[in-house]
């Protein structure tokens, strides 16, 4: 047996134990393992996928896990969260993810109570749990929840190779982390400001299929006031880079969209995370 064999049969072994299970599902590929996992284990109807529905998420991933859900036959819930009304999130500093996890685990709980399900699961992954820098992950610890894939072991790896293994269609769906992780720290987080990015970042993915150029991830990063004008910064896959520093008319076009002052191209190329480099201090925020 492979260490791939070796963690599936962990994770395996983890959730036949429960009685039912609720799975906090984002729609990504590591929440989308941990419930086609949870199928598998304990059977459609013992599962339930939970997708919390906030100015955070993009209308295509609410659609995207809809559709994911309904192809394992699990019970969906889609549930209102309602980060903005916490000030932590809203203020925006280093802890934010926390504020949001706590919500998230906070609204899941008493779903989970009312079906009768004493265990709430979340997508972290054993490479989420190494990072370090996880507030959110501390919060839904706090809370209860627990993490099946970084219980067994399972790395960001291993879930794209359980994903392919089992044929599941999100497999190969790239990261794609929550809008307030677009804005740079600092920067108050509005319901406006969330929607301008979902505005900027479609307008991206329009403008670069125009110019016949495909990227696998991007960003649209509001960085707020940077000398006296409202700023936004592109990252695209780094082989796209001196491409799209060629196509000017790409991000003039996602500045009209969004309504940026100015749209700057990030020459290092997309990089989960990125906005964690502007941090004076990140272990203060642990």
């Amino acid at each position: 047996m492979t260490a791939l064999d070796d963690r599936l049969a962990a994770l395996h072994a983890d959730l036949v134990a429960l009685p039912g299970v609720l799975v906090a599902f984002s729609g990504g590929v590591d929440s989308g393992v941990v419930l086609a996992a949870a199928v598998r284990a304990l059977g459609a109807g013992r599962v339930v996928a939970a997708t919390a529905l906030s100015p955070s998420l993009p209308a295509a991933e609410r659609t995207a896990a809809a559709g994911f859900a309904r192809s394992l036959g699990v019970r969906h819930e889609q549930p209102r969260t309602d980060e903005l009304s916490r000030e932590g999130y809203v203020a925006n500093a280093g802890d934010r993810c926390f504020f949001c996890k706590a919500e998230l685990v906070d609204v899941l709980t008493p779903i989970a109570a009312r079906l009768g399900i004493a265990d709430v699961v979340t997508g972290t992954n054993a490479d989420d749990v190494r990072a370090g820098f996880r507030p959110g992950i501390r919060a839904a610890t706090e809370r209860g929840a627990w993490a099946p894939l970084a219980r067994a072991g399972l790395t960001k790896d291993d879930v794209r190779a359980a994903a392919h293994r089992w044929e599941l269609p999100l497999a190969d769906k790239p990261a794609a982390a929550c809008l307030a992780s677009r804005i740079a720290y600092g920067v108050p987080v509005s319901a406006e400001r969330l929607a301008r990015v979902e505005t900027a970042e479609t307008a991206l993915r329009g403008a670069l299929a125009a110019a016949g150029l495909t990227a696998r991830d991007l960003r649209v990063r509001d960085l707020g006031a940077v000398r006296g004008r409202d700023t936004a910064r592109v990252e695209v896959d780094a082989v796209l880079v001196a491409e799209l520093a060629g196509r000017p008319e790409v991000l003039a076009r996602v500045r009209d969209a969004a309504g940026f002052d100015l749209v700057e191209l990030d020459p290092r190329g997309f990089r989960s995370g990125s906005m964690n480099e502007l941090l004076p201090d990140p272990v203060r925020y642990r």
